[in-house]
C-alpha cells in the first residue's frame, strides 16, 4: 500500500510539473498574437481565481466534515505572501519577452540554490557539503544551459534580470506555501494567496497599460521606465477565451492541486526531484512549438542542473537508515 502511495505521489507531481513546464510556451504564443504581459497575467489570475472558487464551493458542499476556516490574521498573512505568487508570474512573463523560453526556465530554476541560501539564513546554519556542491553544479549547468560560453551569443540583460527576479519570487512562494496556514484546505488557501497575487497583477495592468491610456501624467511616469508605448491600449478581452483558460488551468489550478496531492505521498525529497521535470518539458516545448534552437551544450547544462537537484534531495545515509528502522 505504501509503495502504491509513493507511485501515486510521483505520478501526480510529475504530471503537475510537466503541465507547469508548458506554460511559458503558451505565453510566448500569446505574445506572438499581440497580447501584452498585463493581459496574459490578468486573464490567468482572473480565470484561475474563478476556477478555484468553483472547486472550493464543490468541496465545501460535498465534504462530510466541516472544513477549517482561516482567521483574520491568517488571511492577512496569506494575502501578503500571495503577492510573491503574482510577482513570480509577472517577472517570468516579462523575462520571456526578452529571452527564449529555454533560457527563462533555466533562470527560474535558480530558485534551487536561492532556497539553499534562504534556508541557511532562516536556520542560521551553513549548508552541508552536498548542498554546496549541488549549488556549484547548478551554477556551472546554468552557464552551459544559457550558452554563455559562446562569445557570439548576446542575451538581453533585461531578460536575465527579470528571470532572476522570478526565481527569487518563486523561492519566496515555495517557502510561504509550505509554512503558512498548512491546516487549511488547499482550495481555500490557494484562493487567498491568489487574491494577494491578483493585487500585484492588477496594479501592473493599471500602471503599464490602462492608466497611461487615460492619464498623461501616468503616461509620463510610465515612460521613465521604458520607451515602448505599444502596450498602452484598451484591454483586449479576447485573451480570456483564446489563452486565458489554458493559462489559468496550466498555471494556477491544475499544478497546485496535483502538487498538494502528490507531495504528501511522494515525500518532499522525491517530490522535488520529480518536479524538476518542469525544466526539460519547458525546453522541449519551446524547441517543438516555438522552434527555439537548443544546442548540445545547453542540453548538457540542463542535465547538470537536473543532476544537482537529484543530489541535493537524495536522503543522507543517516536518514536512509532511520527510514529503514521505522
Amino acid at each position: 500500500m505504501k509503495k502504491k502511495n509513493i507511485l501515486k505521489g510521483v505520478l501526480f507531481v510529475g504530471i503537475g510539473a510537466s503541465i507547469y513546464g508548458m506554460l511559458a510556451t503558451f505565453v510566448k504564443l500569446a505574445y506572438q498574437d499581440g497580447y501584452t504581459t498585463s493581459e496574459v497575467t490578468t486573464s490567468q489570475f482572473v480565470l484561475g481565481l474563478a476556477g478555484l472558487l468553483i472547486l472550493n464551493f464543490i468541496q465545501t458542499v460535498t465534504s462530510k466534515q466541516k472544513l477549517s476556516s482561516p482567521t483574520a490574521k491568517e488571511v492577512k498573512t496569506l494575502l501578503i505572501a500571495g503577492t510573491s505568487l503574482g510577482c513570480t508570474s509577472l517577472f517570468y512573463y516579462i523575462a520571456v519577452q526578452y529571452i527564449n523560453v529555454s533560457i527563462a526556465i533555466v533562470l527560474l530554476m535558480q530558485s534551487v540554490w536561492f532556497s539553499v541560501v534562504v534556508e541557511s539564513f532562516i536556520t542560521k546554519k551553513l549548508p552541508n557539503a552536498r548542498k554546496v556542491i549541488s549549488v556549484v553544479i547548478v551554477l556551472i549547468g546554468t552557464v552551459l544551459a544559457t550558452n554563455l560560453v559562446n562569445e557570439s551569443i548576446e542575451i538581453d540583460w533585461h531578460g536575465i534580470f527579470w528571470g532572476l527576479m522570478a526565481a527569487a519570487s518563486y523561492t519566496l512562494t515555495m517557502f510561504t506555501s509550505n509554512t503558512l496556514a498548512t491546516h487549511l484546505p488547499v482550495f481555500r488557501k490557494s484562493i487567498i494567496m491568489l487574491c494577494g497575487g491578483s493585487i500585484v497583477v492588477f496594479a501592473f495592468l493599471f500602471f503599464a497599460q490602462i492608466g497611461p491610456l487615460y492619464s498623461d501624467g501616468l503616461k509620463s511616469l510610465y515612460l521613465n521606465f521604458t520607451e515602448n508605448t505599444q502596450h498602452i491600449h484598451a484591454f483586449n478581452y479576447s485573451i480570456l477565451w483564446k489563452y486565458g483558460l489554458i493559462l489559468s488551468l496550466f498555471g494556477t489550478i491544475i499544478p497546485p492541486i496535483l502538487f498538494n496531492v502528490g507531495f504528501p505521498n511522494a515525500g518532499l525529497g522525491l517530490g522535488s526531484i520529480v518536479s524538476s521535470l518542469e525544466l526539460p518539458v519547458s525546453v522541449t516545448m519551446a524547441f517543438v512549438l516555438l522552434g527555439e534552437k537548443v544546442i548540445l551544450i545547453q542540453w548538457a547544462g540542463i542535465a547538470l542542473i537536473l543532476f544537482a537537484i537529484v543530489l541535493m534531495n537524495l536522503p543522507s545515509k543517516k536518514e536512509y537508515v532511520s527510514a529503514e528502522v521505522s
